[in-house]
């Protein structure tokens, strides 16, 4: 028998990957009637020095996904096959935060997310946040590749 899945995470990132991401693990939530949480975290690097006010930030950031994905997000709100859909954004450091104020609390079965693609020498300084999830989380992680 196929593993069903009962919760679903979906990573978005902010880039124009972010969709695919989205629309994939709608369809995945949608087949295994599984809930669905969306999930993005504002890199607090950049603005760790600068005294910047977060809470404003990840609202602002919030809005502007919810706009960039409306189509997506209100297909999953009224799929009648996904009982429950929640949308999260924190700040903070992006694997760190990601796991642990976002996925850890959902308790997904499966994660998606996606992959961009980085050069060999972006990827050597930077990481993956996809690498990162295959290595570390305890569910299954589904990456979506950028067409």
């Amino acid at each position: 028998m196929a593993q069903r899945y009962r919760t679903v995470f979906a990573a978005l990132d902010g880039t124009s990957a972010q969709k695919a991401v989205a629309q994939r693990a709608v369809a995945v939530a949608a087949n295994n009637r599984a809930s669905l949480v969306f999930g993005h975290v504002v890199d607090s690097v950049p603005y760790e020095a600068s005294g910047v006010n977060f809470e404003a930030l990840c609202s602002d950031c919030k809005r502007r996904i919810e706009e960039e994905l409306a189509g997506v997000f209100n297909e999953a709100r009224n799929n009648p096959n996904i009982p429950a859909v929640d949308f999260r954004v924190a700040a903070g450091r992006i694997t760190e935060t990601l796991a642990s104020q976002l996925i850890e609390p959902a308790s997904p079965d499966l994660i998606v997310c996606g992959e961009r693609g980085l050069s060999n020498i972006k990827y050597a300084f930077v990481g993956s946040v996809s690498t990162f999830l295959i290595r570390t989380m305890d569910c299954d992680v589904l990456v979506v590749k950028q067409r």
